[in-house]
């Protein structure tokens, strides 16, 4: 299947029908949270694994995308592997205090104003490693996420107005209440799912960075979950992106994506894999979504943690947040680089102590100084996503290579 490109080969009515089903991706990630970035960007798996390829009608990349676009499956249930792999050290127990000090939220060890419970913490543990989620939905009301690890459960509950949380290591709960009357503000905050945790999700946020520079082709069939499927393969055409491809495999029937591969292109295992081992598209029991806070358990209301500055911390890295407000990007597609001032704050030193010590630590095991017309600096690298911070404390961001920010951060001057 010949790729989608813009040339003038393409008729001006293909052209429309691929720009109507896509936009630019304009998701960028604080650099200073560089390990967490990658599963919030774009992200997945080792290639798809199938038991035979099976015979399906013919489709175009087009067609493709606009069977996703149009998919409205409301009723599923099944088992989601998601493996996730930036080649990072070992987090060891930092990751969690690196992610709640820069969302300005509890981590999943909760504190004394925090819940161990909360999702905003707990989700971002599938920024790494390989984690293995159960996933129910009956409609847009009834949805239950639930992450396993080891003899331990986490669950994401939403039933209704309710939204509940629930954390079985520690036997705590965490609640937040929605509108029941359709237009009015929400009473509570509803707890926002930032990590990418389905096939659907990550394809969502891939098909947003499509666009003229990138070639989407067709190719092949499939067989995820026991369900045949159409392979959609995305790849940039511009050089400096470490993106290689992207892999969806996407259902036959209802067009839901089953599984999403992403593999960087300096090769090697995918950056993340995210797919689905079994799935039904039953209506699930409607007991699934009931619960109950269990006896003994301490249950955290939303209103008691919403605003607290940091449960009594400084976030790592200060008010980086308030650098984005001047945040413009550099280049297009996927060469486009997140770029802002953090007011010449620059990295935090080792003799700062807490989080921003041991962030700095962290950072200087897998940073490269560099120095251009810009100055000097220090490019932080992942398998996919790459920050130059300067010593002056400007951030250039992006997926792309390191001599990309570099030529990047020298043109701004």
């Amino acid at each position: 299947m010949a790729p989608i490109d813009s040339d003038d080969n393409r008729t001006a009515e293909e052209g429309e029908g691929l720009r109507a089903g896509r936009r630019k991706a304009a998701r960028y990630v604080v650099p200073v949270a560089v390990m967490g970035v990658a599963a919030v960007t774009i992200g997945l798996v080792p290639a798809i694994a199938d038991s035979g390829d099976p015979d399906l009608p013919k489709v175009t990349a087009e067609q493709l995308i606009e069977k996703i676009a149009k998919s409205d499956v409301q009723q599923l249930s099944g088992t989601v592997k998601i493996s996730t792999d930036l080649g990072l050290p070992d987090l060891g127990g930092l990751e969690s205090g690196l992610m709640s000090g820069m969302s300005g939220k509890p981590g999943p060890s909760g504190g004394e104003d925090g819940s161990a419970a909360d999702p905003s913490a707990k989700l971002t543990e599938l920024v790494s490693g390989t984690h293995t989620l159960r996933v129910a939905a009956d409609g847009p009301d009834r949805q239950k996420l639930s992450l396993l690890e080891n003899a331990a459960e986490y669950s994401l509950i939403h039933d209704g107005k309710d939204v509940w949380g629930y954390d079985s290591a520690s036997n705590e709960v965490y609640h937040a209440t929605t509108s029941e009357a359709p237009g009015q503000p929400e009473k509570q905050a509803k707890p926002e799912k930032d990590v990418p945790a389905t096939p659907k999700d990550f394809a969502d946020q891939a098909l947003k960075a499509v666009d003229d520079t990138t070639s989407v082709t067709v190719d092949g069939t499939a067989q995820v979950a026991g369900r045949d499927a159409y392979r959609l393969v995305i790849e940039p055409k511009q050089e400096g992106s470490t993106v290689g491809a992207v892999s969806i495999a996407v259902d036959a029937k209802t067009g839901m994506p089953l599984k999403f591969t992403l593999t960087p292109a300096s090769g090697g295992a995918a950056v993340v894999d995210a797919g689905f081992t079994q799935v039904s598209f039953a209506k699930p029991d409607a007991s699934t979504f009931d619960f109950t806070p269990p006896e003994g358990a301490k249950v955290t209301e939303a209103d008691e943690t919403a605003g607290a500055p940091e449960h009594g911390r400084e976030p790592v890295g200060g008010d980086v947040a308030e650098g984005l407000d001047g945040l413009k990007v550099i280049g297009e597609g996927w060469n486009s680089i997140a770029a802002f001032d953090t007011g010449g704050q620059g990295l935090p030193t080792a003799s700062a102590g807490g989080d921003a010590g041991a962030l700095s630590g962290f950072l200087g095991s897998f940073g490269d100084q560099v120095k251009g017309d810009f100055g000097s600096g220090t490019v932080f690298k992942t398998r996919l996503v790459n920050a130059l911070i300067t010593d002056d404390g400007k951030v250039y961001a992006g997926a792309v290579t390191k001599e990309a920010l570099v030529k990047a951060a020298d043109a701004a001057e």
